[in-house]
């Protein structure tokens, strides 16, 4: 399944004509494109989608969603859940 998970923007650059972020997804940062919410600044929370930043959202949403998507397991196959609590961390 293919999903858009919330993100926090830590900070920008521009290589050639795409404007590229570091974004942090609980803990773990991957880049992503910014051209398509060319009104986002750092600190701003963004929905990614494989690699691209399709959205701003507010903090709150960005919380919510993250935190339901992790709930539902469907972070870890992104690589970006955390360990259960009965799962040793690796």
């Amino acid at each position: 399944m293919c999903l858009a998970v919330p993100g926090q923007i830590l900070d920008t650059t521009d290589i050639g004509a795409s404007r590229i972020g570091n974004v942090s997804f609980g803990g773990v940062t991957r880049q992503a494109f910014l051209d398509f919410v060319p009104e986002a600044q750092v600190g701003d929370f963004v929905m990614v989608h494989v690699g691209f930043a399709i959205s701003r959202v507010d903090a709150g949403e960005a919380h919510r969603t993250y935190a339901l998507l992790e709930k539902l397991g469907f972070l870890e196959d992104e690589g970006l859940g955390r360990p259960h609590a009965s799962e040793p961390a690796t």
